[in-house]
């Protein structure tokens, strides 16, 4: 199948890059969080699926744990996956920025989209990676999918001890802040010249970009997207499951 032939968005290839190297300690003790059960299906296949599911997503780059990525590889093997997409399993290094370094080296000549997925977010649905998509091929060298918060949000100074009381310092006015989710979708040679040039602590690649001094946009996000950390996110993402079930056969 042509590369052409694979897309339904115009434009040149797209590759999605789930870095899953990650312990996920809030979920508790056991199995990488990346490969616990959601419906019986880990939520890393999960995940996969979420990016496979564009048709403008012709290759999808697994980071897996340094020492799991022949686990990994037989994971995406014994589950059915989109014929119309490449898979690649590579392994992972000691931090988030490190594994997605990992992954970017992997991608092939001729991709020019690149999305960065967290593997703990197996329900964002396709239109939303679609318009992650569009967005950067409208000309955004780095796009992220958020939603505007419910809850008023204060800033605090952090106590010196857990469970201590914490002084407000500010209150940011709500309509100007989003809770951002992924894929976060950027210009390749953006994205790679990130992880070449900036260094230290950074929360997203999205954050990496915007050190360059380059422009980061948001499009609407999706209340599916959420991120799961912990126990009771699993039982809503069961939830939406289920829901996806009865309502769509999915």
């Amino acid at each position: 199948m042509s590369d052409d032939s694979r897309s339904s968005l115009s434009g040149g290839r797209t590759a999605a890059v789930i870095p899953a190297a990650g312990r996920g300690v809030r979920l508790g003790p056991g199995a990488p969080k990346a490969l616990r059960a959601l419906n019986g299906t880990p939520m890393l296949i999960h995940a996969v699926r979420a990016m496979a599911a564009s048709r403008a997503v012709s290759l999808v780059v697994v980071v897996a744990p340094p020492d799991g990525a022949a686990e990994v590889k037989a994971l995406l093997d014994t589950h059915a996956l989109p014929e119309r997409t490449d898979f690649l399993v590579v392994p992972g290094g000691d931090s988030r920025q490190e594994s997605v370094k990992y992954g970017l080296d992997a991608l092939p000549p001729g991709v020019d989209i690149v999305l960065v997925h967290d593997a703990a977010r197996p329900l964002v649905p396709v239109d939303t990676v679609d318009a992650v998509i569009e967005a950067v091929r409208d000309g955004a060298p780095a796009v992220v999918p958020a939603l505007p918060l419910a809850d008023t949000v204060k800033q605090v100074e952090p106590a010196s001890e857990p469970g201590m009381p914490e002084p407000v310092v500010a209150t940011p006015e709500r309509a100007r802040l989003r809770a951002v989710q992924t894929p976060q979708g950027f210009d390749r040679a953006t994205l790679v010249r990130a992880h070449e040039t900036v260094t230290g602590n950074v929360t997203d690649d999205a954050s990496m970009v915007e050190q360059l001094g380059e422009r980061v946009v948001v499009v609407p996000g999706h209340e599916e997207a959420f991120k799961v950390t912990r126990p009771l996110d699993l039982v809503l993402a069961e939830a939406v499951l289920a829901r996806r079930r009865a309502n769509d056969g999915f």
